[in-house]
Parts: structure tokens; C-alpha cells; sequence
């Protein structure tokens, strides 16, 4: 069976680092019975993701990361997404918040250097905090109802944030709120040992169980005035490439998928044939159905992110563009898992196959951000402007 990675592995970095990706997805498919019936993240995947510092990854070279391109951090993170996909989405809000960081430099040159030293000695794990049960996604526009008020020279954070992947794993969480006394809404950065921080284990989904994105909750949290990185501003945001890790995960979902009905349609005869149903006519239709949508979904994908990587100076357009790859991959993965359940069966409802788990992990790329609706109005607001 042919490796679909191997033609956008392109050097010998790609290689290094593609090996980092292998090991970790390796590590996360040997746990994926326990996290996805527990609803937890695995610590000793986390463990190894940790010992190949991955964490670091995404950060400057001067600060002792690698510097990954965004071709690269795709290339990575959807082979993790081929072993497990929570563990990809759950570690890819981390790799693309440090390159946001980093590229964008968001916070005062002082407070970005404390985290990214603690990230690149001590593998440190962050992700932010900014939906909420009253809100819903952020990318809608809600105002936080978790409360900073500040007095007595110091914050004191209020508030519940739901959908906090690896909640009970991160060693800090960005957390948005209202500031009361600037009328804003900012960014605190809390260390997850902080008094008043706890975990209440809410996770209960029908997919990317393993994820783990419990709720977060902050009582009388007293924080220092520089625990404030961030104040949003009335200008416009810049598009945001580190956000095709969402795409690339359900792509690598969507590829582990390919490979087990492939292997099935090989290896199942039933009694009523004298050869496997891999050469049934139909279940041909369905795997080349998988293949030129594949090809499409990672060609759009790649094609994308090289165009980020190498013409900078056309990032600030390219907003259209990022969100027609999400809405386009993630659909993508979806349809080819689906076709793999038809060249299962009804056997692919069985827990004793993995489809079952593809199709219902599969399915949460469809309410990651941006959803659809918002992606079609955007391009067309785009073409009938672009008439004008």
C-alpha cells in the first residue's frame, strides 16, 4: 500500500522531523482504546511527546526551537492525527499558539521569553481558554463572562471555560476574560498549580473523546498585573495559517481511515466469493473514490501552506483562502471516512474495528472554527466585492 505522506516529504529535515511525528503517533494509537472510552488524554503519550521536544518545535531557532515552517507543522501533525487525532488537535492548539506568538509577537518581548524559555527547557504545554457554555465559539463574537477585576495592585479572574483540550495536562492556561476596569477584553496567562484553578471533568462527546477538553474553572483567582499578555483591539485580525492544523488533523483522521478499509478489503473473503472484495468492482470504486479525493484535499492543503511559507508578503489576503481549506479538508476527510465504512460494512460498526471511532472523530471538524456557513458568506462577499 502506498505511504500517501511520502510525496510531501521533501528533504532530509522533512525526514528528522517526520520521525519525531511517527514516534508520537505510534505512542497515541497504543492507547486509543482507554482515552476514547475514558474520555482522557494519555500521559504517556504526552510523556513521549515531551521526550522528542516537540513542544519547541514551532519556536525561533534563538530560542532553541526549530523554526517549523507551516508546511511542516501540517506535515507532522496530520501523521500524529494518523496514529490518534485528539492527540493531534490537542497538541496542535499549542504548536500553532507558539508560532502565533512568536510570528505576530502579541506580548511584551519579556513576557513572550519567559514562556517560550519554559517551553523549550522544560517542554511546558499551554493552549488558551476562551470558550464558554453562554458564549459558544469565540469566532462568533460573544464577550466573555468570566470577570477580571482588578484591585489592590492585582487581578482576580472569575469564570468557566468549557472545551479546554488536555485541560488536566497543560501547565498553563491562556485564559480570556472582561476586564472591568478598561472596559476590554484581555488575555491572562495562569499557571495550572495557581489557587482557585480547577478541572471539572465534563467531557462527555460522542467524538474526539480522548481529547479530553474538560471544563475550566477559576474561583477568586488572584493573579499579578503582568499576568495580563494580551488586550484585544479594534483592529482587524490578521489570518491566522497556524489554524490549518484543524484541517490537517481530520486529513490525517481521514488517511488512517483509507489504510484500514484498504487493509480490510485485502484481507476480508467472505464465503461467498472465491477472492477478497478488494477485487469487487465496487469496493475498487470506493477505494479510488478515496484516492483522487485525498489527492485533492492534501494538494489544496500543501499548496496553501507553501504559498504562506514562501510569499509572506500575500498573508494578509490569504483569510478566503485558509478557511476554504478547512471547510474543503475537513468535508474531504469526512467523505472518505464515510466510504470507508461502506467497504466495511456492517462489521465497520463493530468497536472491534476502528471506522467506528474514525466516523465519529470525523465529525468534530465540522463545528471546529470556521464553520461552514461563515466560510461561504466570506467568499461570497469576496467575489461579488471583487465585481464591483
Amino acid at each position: 500500500m502506498g505511504d500517501v505522506f511520502q510525496p510531501w516529504i521533501k528533504n532530509v529535515r522533512h525526514e528528522r522531523l517526520f520521525e519525531k511525528a511517527v514516534r508520537i503517533a505510534e505512542e497515541a494509537r497504543s492507547h486509543v482504546t482507554e482515552t476514547d472510552r475514558d474520555a482522557v488524554f494519555s500521559h504517556h503519550t504526552l510523556n513521549v511527546i515531551k521526550q522528542e521536544e516537540y513542544p519547541s518545535l514551532t519556536l525561533p531557532t534563538t530560542f532553541g526551537g526549530e523554526d517549523l515552517s507551516l508546511y511542516e507543522l501540517l506535515l507532522l501533525q496530520e501523521k500524529i492525527a494518523e496514529g490518534d487525532g485528539a492527540v493531534a488537535l490537542s497538541i496542535g492548539w499549542h504548536m500553532g499558539i507558539m508560532m502565533e506568538l512568536a510570528d505576530e509577537q502579541l506580548w511584551k518581548r519579556d513576557q513572550f521569553d519567559k514562556l517560550a524559555k519554559e517551553v523549550v527547557r522544560n517542554q511546558k504545554v499551554v493552549n488558551r481558554a476562551a470558550t464558554e457554555p453562554a458564549t459558544g465559539s469565540p469566532t462568533r463574537g460573544g464577550v466573555p463572562e468570566t470577570t477580571a477585576v482588578r484591585a489592590d495592585g492585582q487581578y482576580v479572574l472569575n469564570g468557566r471555560k468549557s472545551f479546554t483540550s488536555m485541560a488536566d495536562h497543560l501547565d498553563y492556561y491562556i485564559v480570556s476574560a472582561y476586564i472591568k476596569d478598561i472596559d476590554k477584553v484581555g488575555w491572562f496567562i495562569i499557571d495550572r498549580h495557581q489557587p482557585g484553578v480547577s478541572v471539572e471533568k465534563t467531557w462527555d462527546t460522542l467524538g474526539m473523546r480522548g481529547t479530553e477538553s474538560d471544563d475550566l474553572v477559576m474561583t477568586d483567582v488572584e493573579l499579578d498585573l503582568e499576568d495580563l499578555v494580551e488586550v484585544n483591539s479594534e483592529e482587524k485580525s490578521t489570518p491566522k495559517g497556524w489554524l490549518l492544523h484543524i484541517p490537517a488533523c481530520y486529513l490525517g483522521i481521514a488517511v488512517a481511515a483509507r489504510n484500514d478499509a484498504i487493509d480490510f478489503a485485502r484481507n476480508f473473503q467472505p464465503n461467498s466469493l472465491d477472492k477478497p472484495i478488494s477485487e469487487v468492482a465496487h469496493i475498487q470504486d470506493k477505494i479510488g473514490e478515496m484516492e483522487w479525493k485525498l489527492l485533492q484535499a492534501h494538494s489544496f492543503m500543501y499548496t496553501t501552506a507553501r504559498k504562506w511559507d514562501e510569499e509572506p508578503e500575500k498573508r494578509k489576503h490569504m483569510n478566503p483562502e485558509l478557511a476554504a481549506v478547512k471547510m474543503a479538508v475537513t468535508n474531504t476527510a469526512a467523505e472518505v471516512v464515510d466510504l470507508s465504512l461502506r467497504i466495511a460494512g456492517g462489521r465497520g460498526l463493530s468497536k472491534k474495528y476502528p471506522f467506528e471511532k474514525y466516523y465519529r472523530d470525523v465529525r468534530a471538524g465540522l463545528h471546529n472554527p470556521p464553520m461552514d456557513d461563515a466560510v461561504v458568506t466570506m467568499l461570497a462577499k469576496r467575489a461579488i466585492a471583487e465585481k464591483e
